[in-house]
């Protein structure tokens, strides 16, 4: 297996869904090219939400055997290189984040750079952008998490966020299904507000014109299988049925 095969896991390449799951953040590992297989993180923080999306690998897989769609796995930590962030995002590589200095990414040169780029981020970038381009009429399920709760800052109460910004098809009747559900806090634009400009969606959805959802499920809810087995079995019904039922 080459390194760039590396950067990335399709689950069930060969489902015959026009509906493409990805989950950036489903990885904590950092290959052995950079800085030796670590940032000289404690294990404790690398398991940790700023290293990946805890929980999210379990829901889009589940998610993925529910709709009978292909999903799409990074293979590496957020904190080598973002692949939910365009190349000139300031924050495509952290220094420091959530309280927490990441030795392995201070006074990086353009080197070691390009080659997180190359071997990680494109990789993973190009094999999402081939596997939406292979369904016709393609819509993108982006799974994310978030924690409970940032260092020095107020617990936040939402269950789960869809986010939006210039494409709000999907977004819309997800957000009033989930609502009528009467149980869930629901976070529109929440955790975080919309896309960035050269995101993840931005590049293979927006620019594509092709309809999406970004979710994001708090990571306190979905630490163990049987929540994210369970998450997955709640939101597969409604994602159909809103994707089905939508005009796009």
């Amino acid at each position: 297996m080459s390194i760039a095969e590396q950067a990335f896991e399709i689950v069930g390449g060969n489902r015959d869904s026009n509906i493409v799951i990805s989950c950036d953040h489903a990885s904590n590992l950092v290959p052995a090219g950079v800085n030796g297989g670590t940032l000289g993180l404690s294990d404790g923080d690398m398991d940790r939400h700023i290293a990946y999306d805890v929980g999210a690998e379990g829901v889009s897989r589940r998610l993925g055997e529910l709709l009978d769609a292909p999903v799409i796995l990074s293979r590496f930590s957020r904190l080598v290189i973002d692949p939910n962030r365009g190349l000139d995002d300031p924050t495509l590589i952290m220094q420091l984040y959530d309280g927490t200095i990441i030795p392995g990414n201070r006074n990086l040169d353009a080197d070691r750079i390009a080659y997180r780029v190359q071997t990680c981020w494109q990789p993973y970038d190009d094999a999402l952008g081939t596997l939406l381009a292979s369904r016709p009429q393609a819509v993108l399920i982006a799974i994310h998490s978030f924690t409970a709760q940032l260092a020095g800052r107020a617990k936040r109460p939402w269950h789960i966020g869809i986010l939006h910004e210039k494409d709000q098809r999907l977004a819309r009747p997800m957000l009033a299904r989930l609502r009528a559900l009467g149980d869930l806090c629901v976070g529109e634009n929440e955790p975080y507000g919309g896309h960035l400009d050269g995101d993840s969606i931005d590049r293979q959805a927006l620019s594509r014109g092709v309809p999406n959802i970004l979710i994001e499920i708090r990571n306190d809810l979905i630490r163990e299988d049987g929540q994210q087995k369970g998450w997955a079995e709640r939101l597969a019904p409604i994602l159909r049925d809103v994707i089905a039922t939508t005009p796009i």
